[in-house]
C-alpha cells in the first residue's frame, strides 16, 4: 500500500489514544486525529477522509451517532467503530445506523487495525469505481436516447 495515500481520521476523547494511534500509523497512512466529534466534523469538511475510526463513548456524542451523521454526508467512506466496551447495543447501532465496515475492541492490535484500514480503503475505492461506472452508464444511456430522438424526428 506504499504507493497509495490513505487518509484516516481517528476520533477519541482520550488524548493518549490519539497520540498512540498517530505514532503507530503515521508511517503507513496520512493520519488525522480529533478529540471530539465537533473537531472531527471540521476535519471532514476540509479533508477527503477515506476511513473514519471512532471511539464509542465520548462526552460530546456517541461514536455511533457520529458515524450515522457521516453516512448521510459521506456514504462511501469506510467506518470503523473502535471501543473498549463490549456493548451489543452500540454494535447494533453502528451496523444499522452508522453502516460500519468493522467493529474492533480496545486495546487494538496494530496489525489487525492496519489491515482493517487497508481493507476499508479498498472498499472505499471499490465504491468510488462503482459510482463512476454508474455515471458512465447513465451518460451513455442519455447519449443513446438523444441519438434515437434525432433519428425518429420527422423531417
Amino acid at each position: 500500500m506504499d504507493e497509495k495515500i490513505i487518509n484516516v481520521l481517528y476520533v477519541d476523547d482520550e488524548s493518549n489514544n490519539l497520540l498512540a494511534f498517530e505514532a503507530n500509523f503515521r508511517r503507513n497512512f496520512n493520519v488525522f486525529v480529533a478529540i471530539s466529534s465537533k473537531k472531527a466534523k471540521n476535519i471532514l469538511v476540509k479533508e477527503d477522509i477515506h476511513v473514519l475510526i471512532t471511539d464509542q463513548r465520548m462526552p460530546d456524542t456517541l461514536g455511533t451517532e457520529l458515524l450515522a451523521d457521516m453516512v448521510k454526508k459521506y456514504p462511501y467512506q469506510s467506518r470503523i467503530l473502535l471501543t473498549g466496551f463490549s456493548d451489543i447495543d452500540a454494535v447494533i447501532d453502528a451496523v444499522n445506523k452508522g453502516r460500519i465496515f468493522k467493529y474492533l475492541t480496545k486495546p487494538w492490535d496494530d496489525n489487525e487495525l492496519r489491515m482493517s484500514i487497508e481493507a476499508g480503503y479498498e472498499l472505499f475505492m471499490w465504491n468510488n469505481e462503482k459510482i463512476k461506472a454508474s455515471e458512465e452508464v447513465k451518460r451513455s444511456e442519455e447519449e443513446i436516447n438523444l441519438v434515437l430522438k434525432q433519428k425518429n424526428k420527422p423531417e
